[in-house]
């Protein structure tokens, strides 16, 4: 059975069998191969510590998120792409975090999907059709998928999250070089995905905790309360929030921060841990011994090299690791959701009656007209409760058009945010659209943890 993906203008691109049959012989089942290379580099965005690289499907160019947390590639986000074939296919269902149910997909076999160089003729793709599964809005840049266990496990797989590249090693070969300042870590691996062990520390308590590496988690920390464990934010100053969202739902939770977190002879102090509702992780819990994630924000403060066939990972510091863990102060969690119409200025020269310009030293007069076009919609989604957007008035369904003075259709969406993630104290001046209005705001950016909350 074929699946063909198509857009309005129903062009189809074919993955033909002459091209099957042309690399058949030379590369292996379900196996990312470098042809008749030893090694390969890809560059990728880095947008709120997550990696976003180019991915090529069945002759189709997209981009897809690189998530150590899934064992399949998942494709999703198809509306606007070119049409895409999927080969084989037949329905399943998925469960991921968030407290709502199983999400029907799509699982194809036998396509083609190239990453820079490396190339698997026979790889399976989930694809998932719900518009709410899209991390398009969040990050302010098209992303059509995620990938993980099989990008990482015919590889060694070096990351460099300062000069934002990829390099990919073939094992035979690959010789690890000397490093003092380098530490070691053995994997242990639970359906394809990564697990390390560390160390928190919570008051003055050392915890050891067994964590699955997240890269497509942008937090720092996300630990599963455990009263036997003494895992829990309870003793802690924390606030209630959106932690983000999974394949089966919204996961909200608590954040705070922890006295430190330790990696061997790495450690890293005042660190942010998010802690989520159990409701929105029992499945994940089933994991014997897992204690939560070590995810991006963490993650991009070292090199990083990945070889899952021997399973292990060296870390090296790189000059992120002393940048301080800030939360957003603002309480607003913003999204791009599609476009809004903006009318804007343009100043137009015109000549004397002699036909000179400016260049003559001659007084020429401008007429300004106007342009309207289409531009990125910055949305609110989630106001915090006590918060100081919540204390001012903002709501969800609000749309940004300036902040601090600059059009918010000029900025790409992760500036937009940079803002409210400011000093304390610093003065933020919104004007939001409102249905047909348009008003002013502002507030000062307020330490979250300046009140205690109560336990529930």
């Amino acid at each position: 059975m074929v699946l063909i993906l198509m857009d309005f203008d129903r062009k189809i691109v074919a993955f033909t069998s002459l091209l099957l049959l042309s690399v058949m012989f030379s590369f292996g089942q379900g196996k990312f191969e470098l042809p008749g290379k030893q090694k390969a580099k890809i560059r990728f965005e880095l947008i709120n510590n997550l990696i976003v690289l180019p991915v090529e499907i069945n002759g189709v160019k997209l981009s897809f998120m690189l998530d150590t947390g899934v064992s399949k590639p998942i494709l999703f986000n198809i509306t606007n792409t070119d049409s895409l074939q999927m080969n084989n296919v037949e329905t399943i269902f998925l469960r991921g975090l968030g407290g709502g149910e199983t999400v029907k997909a799509l699982r194809s076999k036998n396509n083609f999907i190239k990453i820079g160089n490396a190339i698997n003729i026979n790889q399976e793709i989930y694809v998932v059709f719900d518009q709410e599964i899209n991390f398009t809005p969040k990050l302010g840049v098209p992303v059509h998928g995620i990938i993980g266990y099989d990008f990482f496990k015919d590889f060694i797989v070096e990351i460099d999250y300062k000069s934002k590249n990829i390099k990919l090693n073939k094992r035979e070969g690959y010789t690890y070089k000397s490093c003092k300042k380098c530490e070691n870590f053995n994997l242990s691996f639970h359906n394809n995905k990564p697990y390390i062990e560390g160390e928190v520390i919570l008051g003055e308590k050392a915890i050891p905790v067994k964590l699955l590496i997240d890269t497509g988690s942008s937090d720092a920390l996300w630990l599963f309360e455990d009263d036997s464990h003494g895992i829990s934010a309870k003793n802690n100053n924390y606030f209630h929030d959106f932690l983000g969202r999974g394949l089966s739902g919204n996961v909200h939770g608590k954040r705070s921060k922890i006295s430190a977190f330790k990696l061997k002879s790495f450690t890293l102090k005042n660190v942010n841990a998010a802690f989520p509702d159990s409701s929105s992780i029992k499945f994940a819990k089933r994991i014997e011994d897992r204690n939560g994630s070590l995810s991006a924000e963490i993650l991009r403060r070292f090199n990083i090299i990945f070889d899952y066939e021997k399973a292990t990972i060296r870390l090296k510091k790189n000059s992120n690791f002393k940048d301080k863990f800030n939360y957003n102060r603002s309480g607003i969690i913003l999204e791009q959701h599609g476009l809004r119409l903006v009318k804007e200025a343009v100043q137009k020269k015109t000549l004397d009656n002699y036909g000179r310009s400016n260049d003559d030293n001659t007084t020429i007069s401008t007429v300004e007209t106007y342009s309207v076009g289409l531009k990125p919609a910055y949305t609110i989604i989630e106001v915090r409760e006590n918060s100081p957007a919540d204390n001012v008035g903002l709501l969800k369904g609000d749309v940004i058009v300036s902040i601090n003075g600059k059009q918010a259709h000029e900025l790409k969406l992760q500036e937009v945010i940079h803002y409210f993630r400011g000093k304390v104290g610093k003065m933020v001046r919104l004007k939001v659209e409102r249905g047909n209005q348009i008003l002013s705001v502002e507030f000062r950016l307020e330490d979250v943890f300046k009140k205690k909350e109560l336990p529930n």
